[in-house]
């Protein structure tokens, strides 16, 4: 067949190749090249780094070691990524210690308050001044070498931290088998005086090394051997060595001789023990040691100490002296916490404090404390005790918080947390009464109870059976108080007794009702005054009015106080105290009743005696009393009934002399009881011979005190101009 195409047909042209084809061919190249880039690049790199890694290897082979330098290398690596290791863990605890400083950490101890009681009488002064004191120059070259020859030779060598001086003293300490030299530098410890407390931790230690390379960092060494003079503990309540020359001494630290100041250089390390007015032979002991260290530092010469040693130094006597230490130190934080809630930028750090202390009855407080642990202590197996009294509105009057403030400073009366035992239980009583469901008279069953395996038992061990609830409360039986809190709810005791002013935490668990709590003296006493006031919340305070030196007034408690609260209704009030005066009249506290007034109160013992307690009050103060020991020893079988009780009726009888009487609520105006039996026979308590004098009323006192402050502002007004002089005769028209 001719497919040959005829001349009059048409022929179809032949198709051109497509323009996407093309793109996709110009994709594909691209993608090919990128391709051989890439594998050319990742071969090239091989090579390069196959070059580079031949050339370490044979650098590193330079550097090759063999046998002990070997072992050498490989224990300096391991020291070094442990040691980088531990700083970052050191740093990590460190981060708490830097909290502690601020922008004004050098202004908050700066304070300089000068105390005075109840009647604008000095009673003390707390606080201290770092730059307005005695200059550092000033202090005489023997003093600085003396401390500086004890407390830290290497002190203008180190950065802080002594680290042979640490070693030797861990070596020395291990030689004598015991603490016999400090490892801490004086900025360390001063470290510790400024941001720290004197506990006995790892953790303490790391933030004291800490602080102290911090505090090098922000002074120059004269600086911190200034604070450190001025700021340490040194024994009778003196912070600073120019306030310790002054109260051992009666001279500036300017003037002190070699012997007095070997003696000051001393109380560094524990001022407790080597105070001289406290023991002198162990203070002259601690100077000889300083002399020795001076002439072991090559600081003076043998020759230069030998009069020091032939005529030691012998300090004031201060036998006489009778100062509130402890509650000089409870008014001093309450200034503390007053001051930070001053306006921002309030430059005056010196102020005159008024506070509520009672001079006769604090001197009562502390002569019945340490007789009752002098004449009973041994025998009872107690050596230490602590009393709070104040006046209902919450006016602390007196505070003992040890039996010896030259032996230890730890104020037990507001910082010791104790298990209050039955004290507790009027918190359980008057919740129950609170609810409605209860009066005193209410039957109530004595008998055996358990919650799981806890079965509690009465102090006799024995049971009563059906009685009155205020019979209970009277003989402090243990399974109705249990009884009266599995009924009404433990939660609603630990609120009732947060609101009357315990401030520490109360576990709710099943000996709660028992007092299985921890508390503190000053807080059961203000919780005790709101039985004492008719229900009302109290602030337990020392301080009444702050001024500065020239009278300005700067805070008031009448002023600032929070507003009083009604925490137990009057009817309440009128059921628990009676209750409570049954126990004095009727039960355990009988003790504590007072001659022509009278008292409620409850007594308080906890499990193996290691707490004893008697809380009580009348119309006119509230007391809290408790004895034991600081290590949790037990007692010989001491209860809140004998010694707290013995030594309560001694403080108040006394207090009560010469005061008007005033009826405590819910009591009226009810006959005191007759004394009968070892109370009515107890010795009145004497100080100084003689028994409490005549004080002025409340009354009498705002009037004093009020006619003082403007007797005070008119002498601080400016004087009059004086006038044109007036003759007498012309003006009255005689001749």
């Amino acid at each position: 067949m001719d497919d040959t195409p005829k001349a009059d047909e048409p022929t179809t042209p032949a198709p051109e190749p497509a323009e996407g084809s093309a793109r996709g061919k110009k994709l594909k190249n691209a993608l090919l090249a990128l391709d051989s880039w890439i594998d050319s690049s990742i071969y090239g790199a091989g090579v390069r780094l196959r070059a580079m890694w031949e050339s370490f290897v044979a650098f590193s082979e330079r550097f090759n070691l063999q046998g002990p330098a070997r072992w050498g290398v490989e224990i300096a690596s391991e020291g070094m990524t442990w040691g980088a290791v531990g700083a970052v863990l050191m740093l990590a605890l460190a981060v708490p210690a830097f909290r502690e400083t601020s922008d004004d950490w050098l202004k908050r101890a700066e304070l300089s308050v000068t105390f005075l009681d109840r009647y604008g009488n000095a009673i003390g002064e707390r606080g201290i001044r770092h730059n307005d004191t005695v200059p550092l120059e000033e202090f005489p070259d023997h003093l600085i070498k003396a401390v500086l020859a004890t407390e830290d030779r290497r002190f203008y060598d180190h950065f802080g931290i002594d680290i042979p001086g640490t070693f030797r003293a861990v070596l020395s300490n291990a030689r004598a088998g015991g603490v016999v030299q400090g490892g801490s530098s004086l900025t360390q410890q001063l470290a510790k005086n400024l941001f720290l407390s004197n506990e006995r931790t790892l953790e303490r230690k790391i933030k004291e090394a800490f602080l102290a390379l911090w505090l090098e960092f922000h002074l120059t060494k004269n600086q911190i051997l200034k604070l450190y003079l001025d700021r340490a503990y040194m024994g009778g309540g003196s912070f600073g060595v120019d306030a310790a020359a002054q109260y051992y001494f009666g001279k500036s630290a300017r003037d002190v001789t070699l012997a007095e100041a070997a003696m000051l250089a001393g109380l560094f390390k524990a001022p407790s023990k080597f105070a001289p007015h406290v023991n002198l032979p162990a203070a002259r002991g601690r100077a000889s040691v300083v002399l020795d260290n001076l002439v072991d530092a090559g600081f003076m010469t043998e020759g230069q100490v030998f009069g020091a040693r032939r005529n030691p130094a012998t300090p004031v006597d201060r036998k006489l002296d009778d100062v509130p230490e402890y509650y000089l130190d409870y008014a001093f934080d309450e200034v503390k916490r007053i001051v930070d809630t001053l306006p921002k930028g309030y430059a005056e750090r010196s102020f005159v404090v008024r506070t509520a202390l009672d001079p006769n009855i604090q001197k009562a407080a502390d002569t019945a404390v340490r007789d009752s642990l002098r004449e009973f202590g041994k025998d009872y197996g107690a050596k230490q005790a602590a009393m709070v009294v104040m006046e209902p509105n919450g006016s602390v009057r007196a505070m003992v918080g040890g039996r010896d403030y030259g032996e230890s400073q730890f104020n037990r009366a507001t910082d010791a947390l104790r298990q209050p035992g039955s004290s507790f239980k009027p918190f359980v009583y008057t919740a129950a009464l609170m609810t409605g469901k209860y009066k005193p008279n209410t039957i109530v069953v004595d008998g055996p109870i358990c919650i799981g395996n806890w079965c509690p038992q009465n102090y006799g061990r024995s049971y009563a059976g059906s009685l009155p609830l205020i019979t209970a409360l009277t003989r402090s039986l243990n399974t109705v108080a249990v009884k009266l809190a599995e009924a009404i709810g433990r939660g609603r005791i630990v609120d009732l007794a947060h609101a009357m002013g315990l401030h520490t935490e109360l576990k709710i668990t099943r000996a709660l009702p028992l007092g299985a709590a921890e508390v503190t003296v000053v807080d059961m006493t203000a919780a005790y005054a709101v039985f004492a006031n008719g229900g009302v919340s109290v602030e337990p305070h020392a301080v009444v009015e702050m001024r500065t030196p020239a009278g300005e007034p700067v805070w008031n408690f009448a002023q600032s106080a929070p507003t009083p609260r009604q925490i137990i209704p009057p009817e309440i009030i009128g059921m628990i105290n009676p209750m409570l005066n049954s126990v004095v009249e009727n039960g355990t506290g009988r003790r504590a009743m007072l001659p022509g007034t009278k008292v409620s109160g409850k007594t308080g013992t906890t499990n193996a005696y290691r707490d004893a307690w008697f809380m009580g009050f009348t119309g006119n103060y509230v007391g809290g009393i408790w004895f034991g020991n600081d290590d949790y020893t037990s007692t010989k079988k001491m209860t809140g009934g004998s010694l707290p009780a013995m030594t309560w009726q001694k403080v108040m009888a006394f207090a009560h002399q010469g005061i008007e009487l005033k009826p405590t609520p819910g009591l009226g105006n009810q006959p005191a009881p007759k004394l009968d039996g070892a109370v009515a026979q107890a010795t009145p308590l004497e100080i100084d011979g003689v028994q409490r004098p005549v004080t002025l009323s409340p009354v009498s006192a705002a009037r004093l005190m009020k006619l003082s402050a403007q007797m005070r502002e008119a002498a601080q007004q400016p004087p009059r101009q004086p006038t044109a002089s007036i003759d007498l005769g012309a003006a009255t028209g005689n001749n």
